[in-house]
């Protein structure tokens, strides 16, 4: 009788121990990270930064640059920054790569470098700079020389001639 109660017993006392199988990680699965007090939620294929300095600054893109899985260029490319879009740069990482989201969302997407987003409010003031300019004519240099005392002689810089004043 004895037999009869400690067999069920020791049934559920095996099963409650029992843990059911952890669910398999795939490069889509969230998961969240604390880096330097901060929570990071991303995909699994993104790679956790060791150093972690929070921006949350609106930025936007210059060109159609790499999304890396890690903050250098040996990672894997994860897609590309649209050119002029605005992102939301959370913080900035190991070698002063920008981990970046989409604008007004938590979610760390990737690695860019720090060359590829600005500031959304000097946006504009970039991509005026960075226009070629284009050079003026008639500013070319003349050459002169004198001939005695009251004269001189320039040259004209377009046909190479000599004129004597």
């Amino acid at each position: 009788m004895k037999l009869r109660n400690v067999l069920p017993l020791l049934v559920v006392t095996v099963l409650v121990g029992c843990k059911a199988p952890a669910p398999k990680m795939t490069d889509d699965t969230l998961v969240t990270s604390q880096v330097n007090g901060v929570t990071l939620t991303h995909r699994y294929i993104v790679s956790t930064p060791t150093e972690f300095t929070p921006v949350n600054a609106s930025y936007r893109a210059l060109y159609a640059g790499s999304l890396m899985s890690t903050p250098d260029f040996g990672g894997k490319v994860l897609g590309q920054l649209e050119n002029g879009k605005t992102y939301t740069v959370l913080g900035t990482v190991e070698h002063s790569w920008l981990a970046i989201a989409e604008e007004d969302k938590p979610e760390l997407i990737g690695y860019v470098p720090p060359r590829a987003l600005v500031k959304s409010e000097l946006y504009a003031q970039t991509l005026k700079k960075d226009r070629p300019r284009v050079r003026r004519a008639g500013s070319k240099k003349t050459t002169c020389v004198n001939v005695d005392s009251n004269s001189k002689a320039c040259q004209n810089a377009d046909s190479g001639t000599w004129i004597i004043n």
